[in-house]
């Protein structure tokens, strides 16, 4: 499980904004202007503009880089369709550069002074002040339009990002406004995903501006967006000969005081299509869990000796621990002698708290395939690295030596190798009690069948969001394992069209 997948599916590829800079020096290496994707990219700015609103009156604001140069373009294309369109530029013509520079050179209008008063009578603001690169926060006259643009509440198309939103990370440099559309080029970024930049973006759309997806094989993106196309094609479905044996079985540790939340993972590992799931529950509360799971062998043990004697069957080639385990010494141990056994494990919760001490404790038990599924909190008590989400995400599976599941409403995938996914499909109904207890069954489920950790945890992490969102308001934890048959049945359909 543990050989790493080179994924070929460019096409969900996330670029950094220095990653975007390459791709566009590759393509003009390969033939195409810089003027020619900026016109391209400002035409295709127009043309989704026209298409979310009814022509109104347009306010498009220029920064000095080749972000107000696409700005330029943008109000060319949108005055030649007879919107009526006003300009404003952030520092004088004078002082454009390369592209943009020809860019403004090509507008005929004339320009507005570059205060909050250019906004006056606009139905629609188009955000080019400055692009996903900005390493600086956004202050002074640039600062103070940003500002009068959120108290105003007119509708903004921002280009490549809104002005203030650091396209690498999602975080805001200093100030930035929300846009109800965002226009970017080639590829999306890590910032359009990662809040706070994903919950500034509004609705994103990618324009194929005519960037050759050759320049991909220099930059060797490492980071994607979760999507099917990522794992799909490795998908354990059941097949016509296979038993319950082949299917993988799942050990879950049960805690002795919160019992519901291992039984939501055993249930979730079944309806993920764990061949067996065993559920080892400490000898004083084994008749909780025996009189109310019918879908799980129900196992009683006493201390760590009876835990590692479940262990011996290996059959059960995977392990999950963490959910309603308890915090403290035993814990500890238990997880301790479940990564001795080398076989896949998943730990949650309070399987990771119990290291809260003693990180390195946990970091140098873990000799064979891993999964840690943290969240904010979790993470912080072993993690104690810098960075944004992505970077922070990437330095714990380097650290840990497993695969992080960092959780959040921006979830990431992160590997040791340094490879990491970013999903996007969790609705915020998944903020509930017991929502991570299913996860860590349905990622073990897919690691018993097969899948490697990587791609196991990007697939759960999508399985569990989109189970979220088929069944809507009103979700609680248990209601997801009921709700993943059908999000599975979409997901065959799908595989055989």
């Amino acid at each position: 499980m543990n050989s790493p997948t080179r994924f070929e599916h460019n096409d969900l590829a996330l670029l950094t904004p220095a990653q975007m800079g390459e791709a566009d020096r590759a393509a003009e290496a390969a033939g195409i202007s810089g003027t020619t994707l900026m016109e391209t990219a400002g035409a295709a700015v127009a043309v989704a503009i026209g298409e979310r609103w009814p022509m109104r009156p347009v306010t498009v604001l220029c920064g000095p880089g080749n972000n107000g140069g696409d700005g330029f373009v943008v109000a060319r294309h949108l005055d030649a369709a007879g919107w009526p369109v006003k300009v404003a530029l952030l520092g004088e013509c004078e002082k454009l550069h390369g592209e943009a520079a020809g860019a403004a050179s090509r507008w005929k209008g004339k320009l507005a002074p570059f205060t909050p008063n250019c906004l006056d009578g606009a139905g629609v603001i188009v955000d080019a002040i400055f692009g996903a690169g900005l390493s600086r926060p956004l202050d002074g006259e640039a600062g103070i339009l940003v500002e009068a643009m959120k108290l105003r509440r007119t509708p903004i198309c921002a280009v490549d990002v809104p002005s203030g939103l650091d396209g690498a990370s999602g975080m805001v440099r200093g100030i930035a406004a929300s846009a109800e559309l965002t226009v970017t080029c080639f590829r999306k970024k890590p910032g359009h995903l990662l809040y706070p930049g994903r919950g500034l973006c509004g609705q994103i759309v990618v324009a194929d501006i005519g960037t050759p997806l050759s320049v991909l094989n220099a930059i060797n993106p490492n980071t994607w967006e979760n999507s099917m196309g990522l794992w799909l094609d490795g998908y354990p479905w059941p097949e016509p000969e296979s038993y319950k044996y082949q299917r993988g079985g799942v050990l879950i540790l049960g805690g002795a005081e919160i019992t519901g939340a291992s039984r939501m993972t055993a249930l979730a590992a079944s309806r993920a299509g764990a061949g067996m799931v065993t559920l080892a529950a400490p000898k004083a509360v084994w008749s909780v869990y025996a009189a109310s799971l019918t879908n799980a062998i129900v196992r009683s043990f006493d201390g760590v000796s009876g835990w590692q004697a479940l262990l011996e069957d290996k059959r059960r080639n995977v392990i999950a621990i963490g959910p309603g385990a308890g915090v403290g010494a035993a814990t500890r141990q238990n997880v301790v002698a479940a990564l001795a056994t080398k076989r896949a494990t998943v730990l949650d919760a309070d399987a990771l708290t119990s290291f809260a001490e003693a990180p390195e404790d946990l970091f140098s038990a873990i000799c064979g395939p891993c999964v840690i599924t943290p969240h904010a909190g979790e993470f912080m008590r072993l993690f104690h690295v810098q960075g944004d989400k992505l970077e922070r995400a990437r330095a714990a599976a380097k650290q840990s030596r497993a695969v992080v599941v960092f959780k959040g409403p921006d979830t990431i995938i992160a590997a040791p190798d340094g490879r990491a996914i970013i999903n996007s499909n969790a609705p915020a109904q998944l903020a509930t009690g017991g929502s991570g207890d299913v996860l860590t069954g349905i990622i073990a489920a897919l690691l018993a069948q097969g899948m490697a950790e990587f791609e196991a945890a990007a697939a759960g992490v999508w399985l569990h969001g989109a189970a979220a969102a088929e069944f809507g308001l009103g979700l609680v934890a248990e209601d997801l394992p009921g709700i993943l048959p059908r999000v599975l049945q979409k997901l065959r359909a799908y595989s055989d069209a």
